[in-house]
This record gives structure tokens, C-alpha cells and sequence, in this order.
């Protein structure tokens, strides 16, 4: 049986990542087998999580994923499952906020406990959590508590205790520390590899809550979570999967990864950056990351250029995001600066100009290595210089609104901005 709980929050920015690891941390370090999840398309808060308490973190995706896949990928958890919300507990896509946290907490079952950034408030909490608490059935009676975020003193922790009082239990308040500020840049965090002081961080965001949070409540608020048998995963495009990882590279969904090792396919990791090549591939996979921040060092792994270039003649070569943009002719910095990529799409991309293309995405392609419908999202700052050719998948929006086709294929070389997360529900 797997006990979890949801870490959710009124609004993005109130401190729930910061919580989350530090409750990870702190509760391994008692000895639980606790595992980290998070709601949503998110590629950096997973590996905090990773990090913090030493146990693989998933994405569940409300959206994009079924409820028997969801329940199915949190059947992985051992003694308890903290599940992380993106956003606000109601946020999600338009029109209407499917995918929120609040639907991921539904489908699990799982009890929400609400962090809270009270820096500038005091009894106008009360009617802020007794609204978030009172305004989706599906979810009434499984508020466990609140914990508080920045408070300022023990005199303006009585008084948004007090004002509580009648509405949940407060579980913990967390003082003001500038400490725990995550660096970022305009993806989101800073990777946790790119941490040289991680270790440290996570100490420290563990000592806080282990002084200010009551874990054993913490613990007492978990319910059982609705879980299931393993569910049908994505089919592998190829028996023999290279995929590249590093700091460029690293952008790649564990669960898919794990589709495609459950159905058989070998797969093998190689680094553009130290300019390796792939080992003996049928499929050659680029997945998103920060190429932009590492393009110089791209255009000088010759070896990795012309090895890619080589294996393009009888391999089939896919790549998401910034893998897409590697995989083009070019690749224009934040400072203006062109550099030289593959040269297998006809792609030239920008962040010169930064412009910002967010959101879920509905794909089908009748070419390419993925062909059918998928789930998937697309969060990107470049700007497409040119783009000619076949487009690989036709795309709506999350409301279903027809966008125009989306990447590119040529002969056995294919991608595009969109990170696909699932087979279409």
C-alpha cells in the first residue's frame, strides 16, 4: 500500500519547491523510503527531488496522462509519495484548468497540504484557505493542513495561527530565509548538477523544516494513494536507442525512457559535449536541455558533428526542443552570435530575440518515428529564423484550437519544440 501526500500552494512563487525538498530530505534522513513527484511538464524540480532524498522522481501529468497511467507510475513509491502541484492547486490549461494539481490530487486520492508565502498578510489568511478549501467537492474533506512560508516573527505566527484556528491545522511555520533562493535564468531553476553547493542547500532547507514543520503530523496526514498495475507505455522507435545526456542534453522524461527498456529496446547515453558519438544505434534521440548556453562548445565537437552527420545516412535521428534546434543549420545566442549546428534540418533559430511559446499541445504525425497522436508540451524562448520543408505533426492547442504544423522531417531526420510527455488520452 502507498501512502502519499500533495504539496500544493495558492499561487506559483509561495515556496512549495523549496518545502518539498526540504520534508524529502529530512524525512529520508529518518529513515523513510520516501519518494518525490511532480505535477505536471516539468524537467528541473524532478531532480531536486532525485537529489534530496535518493529515490527516482516522476512526472504525473493530469493532462497529457491517463488516470490508470498516473495511478500506475505512483505504484512506484515505497513508504510514502510526496507529490509537488505546479502553480496555484487550480491552475492549469485553459479553458478551464484541466491538468491542475487539484485533478492530480482527485486521481490520486492523495491529501493536499497548502504552503503558504504569509509575508504580507495576517488574519486575511483565514478567508484565503477557507475559499481554496471549500471550492472543488472533489477535494473537500482532504485538506490536511497549512504550512506557513516567511513568517516575520513569533508575534505574526500567533496571529495567522489564530486566525486558523476554525479552518485547518497549521502543520509547521517556516521563518524568512534568504538562504534558500533558488538562482535562475529564463527557463526556469538552474539545474541540480549545475548546484555546486546542492548538497549544502538541501541540508539547510532540511534543518528548517526538521525545526519548524511537526513531521510526525506531516506523516500522520498521508492518505492511502489509489494506485494501479503497470499501464501500456510509449512503443520504442528502434531496438537500439542512443540518447543524449549531459548539460546540454538532459531534458529527457524518465518515464518514457522506462517505456521503452520495459518493451525491450537497449538503450545506451552518450555527451555531445565531451564530443562523443553514439555506440551502435537503430535510433539516435536529441532530447531538450540549454544547447543555447553550450552552442560554442557544440560547433567545436567535431567529432559529435560528424559522427551525427555520418549516422544520419542509415539512422533514424530525432530531436525535441533543443535537440530540434541542434539538428538545424544554426543556432543564434542571447549575445547575437551564430553558431554552426548539423546541418540536417533546414532550421535556423534565434534567441537574440527571445519570444516565449508556452503550452500544451496535441500533435499527429503520419511520418516520422512517431506516428499516431500524442500529449505533449512546448516551453521555449527561440525564435524561428527559417524553417522549410515537410512539417512532421499537425498541432492544436489545449483548448483545441488548430496551430500551424509544427517541426520538420527529412529523410531520416525529424523534430520539433514539442516535448511529447504521453500517447494522446
Amino acid at each position: 500500500m502507498t501512502r502519499g501526500i500533495m504539496i500544493a500552494a495558492p499561487a506559483s512563487g509561495s515556496g512549495k519547491t523549496t518545502i518539498t525538498l526540504g520534508l524529502l530530505r529530512a524525512l529520508s534522513r529518518h529513515g523513510i523510503k520516501v519518494t518525490g513527484a511532480k505535477s505536471g511538464p516539468d524537467y528541473i524540480d524532478p531532480r531536486f527531488h532525485e537529489a534530496a532524498c535518493g529515490q527516482p522522481c516522476c512526472n504525473l501529468d493530469a493532462w497529457a496522462m491517463t488516470p490508470e497511467r498516473i495511478r500506475a507510475l505512483a505504484a512506484g513509491a515505497q513508504d510514502l509519495l510526496v507529490v509537488e502541484g505546479a502553480m496555484g492547486l487550480f491552475d492549469g490549461a485553459p479553458p478551464d484548468g484541466r491538468g491542475s494539481s487539484a485533478d492530480l490530487a482527485a486521481i490520486l486520492g492523495t491529501p493536499v497540504i497548502l504552503v503558504v508565502d504569509a509575508a504580507r498578510m495576517a488574519q486575511s489568511v483565514a478567508p484565503l484557505i477557507t475559499g481554496f478549501r471549500d471550492h472543488d467537492t472533489r477535494l473537500m474533506g482532504h485538506f490536511a493542513g497549512v504550512i506557513l512560508n516567511r513568517v516575520g516573527s513569533p508575534r505574526h505566527e500567533a496571529m495567522l495561527r489564530r486566525a486558523l484556528e476554525p479552518v485547518l491545522p497549521v502543520l509547521g511555520a517556516v521563518p524568512r530565509n534568504a538562504g534558500l533562493s533558488h538562482p535562475s535564468r529564463h527557463l526556469g531553476l538552474v539545474q541540480a548538477h549545475e548546484r555546486p553547493d546542492l548538497e549544502a542547500f538541501l541540508d539547510h532547507a532540511a534543518d528548517l523544516v526538521e525545526s519548524h514543520i511537526d513531521l510526525a503530523a506531516i506523516q500522520s496526514a498521508a492518505g492511502t494513494v489509489s494506485t494501479a498495475p503497470s499501464s501500456p507505455g510509449l512503443t520504442p522507435p528502434a531496438q537500439r536507442i542512443a540518447v543524449a545526456q549531459d548539460e546540454a542534453f538532459a531534458f529527457a522524461y524518465p518515464h518514457i525512457l522506462a517505456d521503452w527498456r520495459a518493451l525491450g529496446a537497449e538503450i545506451s547515453f552518450f555527451s555531445p559535449l565531451a564530443d562523443e558519438v553514439p555506440g551502435p544505434a537503430d535510433f539516435i534521440f536529441l532530447p531538450g536541455g540549454y544547447p543555447e548556453l553550450h552552442a560554442g562548445r557544440i560547433a567545436a565537437s567535431t567529432r559529435f558533428l560528424t559522427g551525427l552527420t555520418k549516422a544520419a545516412e542509415t539512422t533514424e535521428i530525432y530531436g525535441e526542443c533543443g535537440g530540434y534546434m541542434v539538428l538545424g543549420e544554426g543556432l543564434v545566442d542571447a549575445d547575437g552570435t551564430r553558431h554552426q549546428m548539423l546541418g540536417l534540418l533546414p532550421l535556423e533559430t534565434s534567441f537574440a530575440n527571445r519570444k516565449l511559446h508556452l503550452g500544451y499541445r496535441s500533435l499527429t504525425a503520419s511520418e516520422g518515428p512517431f506516428r499516431g497522436r500524442f500529449a505533449a508540451h512546448e516551453f521555449h524562448y527561440a525564435s524561428t529564423l527559417k524553417a522549410e520543408g515537410a512539417p512532421l505533426f499537425e498541432a492544436q492547442d489545449a483548448e483545441g484550437t488548430a496551430l500551424p504544423p509544427m517541426g520538420l522531417i527529412s529523410g531520416r531526420v525529424s523534430g520539433s519544440f514539442a516535448h511529447i510527455i504521453d500517447a494522446a488520452n
